[in-house]
């Protein structure tokens, strides 16, 4: 647990410098527990990319907090503050990934989200590290449109040792999806992985598409797909809280893969995310290596973000 933590604190020290930094400067410069600082921290929060409704909501429970526990030093408040975020990162139930891969054959995950955020990497992350754990993985590139993806994929395929079902580039993604499902049946695959093209929330034809991926998954395993990660870059802040919704609304999303936390000091939005959605993160994207794709772990973040 405590090397996780370190590492995790390593790798969000740019969220953490634009927010818990800027709070125990705050608590430094002030000597009373009052108004004007629960107005202060507020801002920081909202400026950290938590979000407005989350960020009233955490000082109002801090303020309940203070009033009940009678804290009056502003040396206690960096802990009060701590132990509220850490009760909104927690899922009633925290399902472990290793725990998912350990059901039924073959597990079809469904991995979609806007462009660029990296679906196709992690992809590729997961492939290999299924591979090394000794499960049979293939990956289905249903992403016929961008240019390029199918040769990324095979890429990763190729470094994975994974097998690829792909196309021709323009092919019907659902076409693909089919004979790919059809095959990990009688290959008796233990993990298939669906690469989607990336798509814009708002742009309706493309979010049906979606919906039809999965009638045709059903065709072939009825009780499929087992997940359906929205993959989102947390660089983007308050538009992942939009694509989100968009995208529960259509796919009925199971979990979140947040990518690129270690490069943002936006990683607020995880606490944004946790709160507005019955949706859990599953995974995060900490850097470029293969053991930078890790389970959500919400006391490991918890403490890393609020480690001095």
């Amino acid at each position: 647990m405590r090397r996780i933590v370190e590492n995790l604190r390593v790798k969000l020290a740019k969220t953490r410098n634009g927010f818990v930094a800027k709070v125990a400067e705050a608590l430094k410069l002030r000597q009373t527990v009052d108004e004007e600082l629960m107005d202060e921290l507020e801002e920081i929060l909202i400026q950290s990319d938590v979000g407005f409704e989350v960020s009233e909501y955490i000082i109002d429970e801090l303020r309940d907090k203070i009033r009940i526990d009678k804290i009056t030093d502003t040396n206690n408040v960096m802990q009060a503050l701590k132990e509220i975020v850490s009760k909104i990162l927690q899922d009633e139930e925290e399902t472990s990934i290793e725990a998912q891969k350990n059901q039924k054959s073959p597990q079809v995950w469904m991995i979609i989200g806007v462009n660029g955020v990296g679906k196709t990497t992690t992809i590729g992350k997961l492939a290999k590290r299924f591979k090394q754990e000794g499960k049979s993985v293939m990956l289905i590139a249903a992403d016929t449109f961008r240019a390029a993806a199918i040769e990324q994929l095979e890429v990763w395929s190729e470094r994975a040792g994974v097998i690829l079902l792909k196309q021709q580039h323009g092919s019907d993604p659902s076409s693909v999806i089919y004979d790919g499902i059809t095959s990990a049946v009688n290959r008796k695959i233990d993990i298939v992985l669906i690469d989607t093209a990336g798509r814009l929330h708002n742009k309706v034809n493309l979010m049906n598409e979606l919906s039809k991926m999965k009638r045709t998954i059903q065709k072939v395993i009825p009780t499929a797909p087992d997940e359906t990660f929205l993959v989102v870059d947390a660089s983007t802040g308050q538009n992942a809280i939009s694509q989100t919704k968009l995208f529960n609304e259509i796919a009925e999303l199971t979990g979140i893969i947040l990518t690129k936390l270690d490069g943002t000091a936006k990683g607020g939005i995880v606490i944004s995310i946790k709160h507005q959605f019955s949706i859990p993160v599953r995974m995060i994207g900490v850097g470029e290596g293969i053991d930078d794709l890790q389970d959500f772990d919400s006391e490991a973040f918890a403490e890393a973000l609020f480690s001095e």
